[in-house]
């Protein structure tokens, strides 16, 4: 039985990408910016294809990111930020409702979202992930972006077929 699959497209040529990174733990948010835009680069985003906003903590990244899907200018959206656990119960509000929040968002107007929030135990974890994560959130970006642009031509193509020959 032959399958047909698609192959993993990490060319970011013409990719638009919108950022929004948390200001709180910002030495770790800093670190994964810059982590991300290198790898964006090197993946041929250019600078002008890419909107970087900021906002105070990881809880309201969901609207700030519900407010660039709504411009319908990008074709990915990137999470930012670190939540670094606390003593109190507090660490896993933040953590479940801004995860949540995102997910939800990129659901609502699918568009690939990639969430790069740590969600650490301390300050020593987050700086041990925070290049690789910011790496990482780049590639999910274009790779889901590219992914989406071919399963709509791919929808658009269905439309144009006539299957009652």
């Amino acid at each position: 039985m032959t399958v047909g699959a698609y192959e993993m497209n990490l060319d970011g040529a013409g990719v638009r990408v919108g950022i929004v990174q948390a200001r709180f733990n910002a030495d770790i948010g800093e670190a994964l910016l810059a982590a991300c835009l290198a790898e964006l680069k090197e993946l041929g985003i250019l600078g002008e294809d890419i909107l970087h906003v900021t906002v105070p903590g990881a809880l309201e990244i969901p609207l700030a990111l519900q407010k660039l899907a709504e411009t319908q200018q990008f074709d990915a959206l990137i999470a930012l930020g670190a939540v670094i656990r606390g003593e109190t119960y507090h660490f896993e509000l933040v953590s479940n409702e801004s995860g949540a929040g995102i997910t939800r968002i990129g659901l609502d107007y699918g568009i690939p979202i990639a969430n790069a929030v740590l969600t650490t135990e301390n300050d020593e974890q987050a700086e041990a992930r925070m290049h690789e994560k910011g790496r990482d959130a780049a590639r999910v970006a274009v790779e889901m972006a590219n992914l989406v642009l071919a399963l709509e031509e791919l929808a658009e193509t269905a439309k144009d077929v006539n299957f009652d020959t």
